[in-house]
């Protein structure tokens, strides 16, 4: 015989001037809680990656200041561009490069921006590359007509 078989089949003991607890109660007892507020945004922060500027060879550069000559002396009016550019990070040091592509409505040179159609701007500082696609005379095609013959 076990110790406690006397007293295993016994009626669990209610004390009659309190009421017991509902269930939901007793679990938001038990609920966990957040000690540490914030800690898992620092944590995600921490992890989260940034990329280091690129800093441009003269070749790079050389062949950026090319396509933004060209685009400044107005020869292709509001071509179609693909541009790669730096985006700082504003919480830690590095960021991130953007590709964009879109049809450029304006050389903002007073201001240092590329300006395009749909409303954004690129500062010409950040700029990667910049590759003209296209013009208003010249339809943009991804490949030539001898590159589907092959």
């Amino acid at each position: 015989m076990d110790r406690y078989d006397d007293i295993l089949l016994h009626p669990h003991y209610q004390d009659a001037r309190h009421k017991p607890m509902s269930m939901m109660s007793r679990a938001a007892q038990f609920s966990s809680f957040a000690a540490l507020t914030g800690y898992e945004d620092a944590i995600d922060e921490t992890a989260r990656l940034t990329a280091c500027r690129h800093e441009l060879t003269e070749d790079e550069q050389q062949a950026l200041n090319d396509v933004m000559q060209r685009l400044a002396d107005d020869a292709l009016p509001m071509p179609v561009l693909s541009v790669i550019y730096f985006v700082p990070d504003e919480k830690k040091s590095g960021g991130t490069y953007m590709s964009m592509f879109g049809r450029l409505r304006m050389l903002d040179t007073d201001c240092g921006m590329l300006r395009f159609e749909g409303g954004e701007s690129v500062p010409i500082d950040d700029l990667l590359s910049v590759q003209i696609l296209a013009d208003d005379d010249e339809p943009c095609l991804p490949f030539s007509e001898e590159d589907t013959k092959s």
